[in-house]
């Protein structure tokens, strides 16, 4: 037998016990999914209007992150903006990991020209969630897309498998650059009613052509008669709450933010800034014409409210016509009521399996006993120092130079301080880098308190709560004998009304730094968002490290190497399978070694 064959009957077997060896340790572990991402700028026209927005590469919306619970999610982002970027992801618990959070007090940002790489694991977490860029009022021109997050295979849903997934972002929309809002607002200017809604990135049908212009590209939903869809729906805006619905089908809702909810059937839902909702929709008409998918604007107190829709087509693969007549009918406008009610309804399926086949239910949260406690009361904003800002219990926060975390990982004195006041101090607003100091697996119960004129939607990294009671009024102590204590929906984002107050209460098991913020992103941008810092006392050899490709900025610049390679990107495609890419490996370097 010449030596090369000798040589290649001696290795096949190797090969195939490595190939085997390292199958199994793929199948044995979670598995990786990995992207490429470039954040640019892109040109569209939305409204009519052309505009330069932000795209993922060249999508806008960008691409849903489609993954199983516990995978992990490498993603690699190229910066080619012209300003530092980066992503948070809106819901994702990164637990024992705040340095992948993608806001200013966990991460540098990513300079103009840089690439980073995220790197986390959807650990315990079911459910609907989206991404979006954290800094310089950048969600207001787009760079925002959904992450989709599917049981495992050994957890069956609590409702038959839907013949499809569909995924719907609705948002207010300005013809205005993020950086013209930017300047308004420091100066003092609102927002004001938003040019027009978008469905999917994309204007309004032409409903009525007194009301919409000719031309404005809009979004089409094809559907098959009988079948069942699941569609997730995210507010993705950065001030309007909107009421959804789809004319003449029923709206039955499942899950929210990652908890499956009691399934009930609703004609329309308010969906407010930064809240995600999935429904589950029938195509049960006759389809005799296609059908309006609306997005409709709420409370905003103005009389020129002509024309704020949103309006895509939901069109049967058997239709016969368009879409005609007035679209359905939404909630009166400023009913806040009717939207605090049916925000009461919504409840936690508490035997249904999620992420743990234990139902959810097995965490009995009204029997914990709370350990601290904060009303946190926001105002419209005020002059601070003579510039505008927005306050919480009266501290604005001042975002420092060198983040939180990496200020605490390297123990460098007076960049922030652990004494965020628990009620409304009797002393004038002022800036502050003021954080809750949080007990670990302490039980904190939160009441948002809205002094201001307009829904407000306060979200919080890092964790769900629970969403235990809602009312018009001053919050008293008497308040929590209205608490919901058994059935409590767990969110990451909750709703406050003008006038009211919401409380949630919040295990916290999860160390790190998180960001707790208005989602109105006029109010997060001036300052209305605080740090929760959750310290384990004991060395937590389980909480993740620095991660090795960490940016230093502020004092810890001088750490920072220049990018050798700018733009270093994986090379490899988007895959959930580890093992093809091992075997590939495998093979190269086995031929290599036989041409050597």
């Amino acid at each position: 037998m010449p030596p090369c064959l000798r040589f290649f009957h001696f290795l096949l077997p190797l090969a195939a016990f490595l190939v085997l060896c390292l199958k199994r340790t793929a199948l044995a572990g979670d598995p990786y999914i990995f992207f490429d991402w470039t954040v640019s700028y892109i040109s569209a026209s939305p409204l009519g209007v052309k505009q330069k927005i932000i795209g993922i590469n060249g999508q806008f919306p960008g691409p849903v992150l489609n993954v199983t619970t516990n995978w992990n999610v490498v993603v690699n982002v190229k910066n080619d903006l012209d300003e530092p970027l980066l992503l948070t992801w809106n819901g994702i618990q990164h637990r024992k990991n705040s340095w992948q959070d993608g806001v200013a007090g966990t991460n540098c940002p990513i300079p103009a020209g840089w690439n980073w790489t995220y790197q986390f694991q959807v650990k315990d977490q079911i459910g609907s969630f989206f991404y979006f860029p954290s800094l310089n009022f950048q969600r207001a021109s787009g760079g925002y897309g959904g992450i989709t997050i599917n049981n495992r295979d050994v957890i069956p849903l609590p409702f038959p498998v839907p013949d499809g997934d569909i995924t719907i972002f609705i948002s207010d929309w300005y013809t205005k650059s993020h950086k013209e809002l930017r300047k308004n607002v420091e100066n003092g200017i609102p927002l004001g009613v938003p040019d027009g809604i978008l469905i999917n990135g994309e204007g309004p049908f032409r409903f009525d052509n007194a009301l919409v212009s000719d031309g404005i590209p809009f979004h089409t939903i094809n559907v098959e008669p009988g079948k069942t869809y699941r569609l997730r729906v995210h507010n993705i805006g950065i001030s309007t709450s909107l009421n959804f619905r789809i004319q003449n089908h029923n709206l039955l809702l499942v899950e929210t933010e990652g908890s499956y909810t009691v399934q009930q059937d609703y004609a329309n839902m308010d969906i407010h800034v930064g809240q995600s909702y999935s429904f589950l929709v029938t195509m049960d008409q006759n389809a005799s014409s296609d059908y309006y998918i609306v997005a409709s604007s709420r409370f905003l107190n103005s009389s020129s409210l002509a024309g704020i829709n949103g309006v895509a087509i939901l069109h049967y693969s058997n239709s016969q016509g368009p879409a005609s007549g007035p679209l359905p009918d939404p909630p009166n406008e400023l009913d806040t009521f009717f939207s605090m009610n049916q925000a009461r309804s919504i409840r936690w399926n508490v035997s249904a399996g999620a992420a743990r086949p234990n139902p959810q239910g097995s965490f009995k949260y009204g029997q914990i006993t709370v350990t601290d406690v904060y009303v946190i009361l926001n105002r419209p904003a005020e002059l601070i120092n003579g510039k505008w800002r927005r306050t919480l219990n009266g501290l604005s926060y001042f975002a420092p130079s060198t983040p939180l975390k990496l200020a605490q990982q390297f123990r460098i004195p007076g960049v922030y301080k652990l004494d965020f006041p628990t009620r409304m101090m009797d002393r004038p607003p002022k800036l502050d880098t003021s954080l809750i100091n949080g007990t670990f697996k302490g039980f904190m119960e939160i009441i948002f308190q809205n002094n201001d004129k307009f829904v407000q939607t306060y979200h919080l990294d890092g964790y769900a709560f629970f969403v235990v009671g809602m009312d018009f009024g001053v919050w008293t102590e008497n308040s929590r004998g209205t608490y919901n204590k058994w059935d409590g929906v767990a969110r990451c984002t909750t709703q406050v009304f003008p006038g009211a107050w919401t409380a949630v209460l919040v295990s916290l098991d999860n160390a790190g730094i998180w960001n707790l913020r208005s989602e109105n992103l006029d109010s997060w941008y001036l300052g209305q968002e605080l740090y929760v810092s959750v310290l384990n006392p004991e060395v937590d050899q389980s909480e993740i490290a620095m991660p090795d490709n960490t940016i230093y900025c502020g004092l810890l610049s001088s750490l920072q190497k220049d990018q050798s390679e700018r733009f270093k990107f994986s090379g490899v495609a988007s895959s959930a399978d580890p093992f093809h890419s091992i075997l590939a490996l495998l093979f190269m370097t086995l031929i290599a070694t036989f041409v050597r």
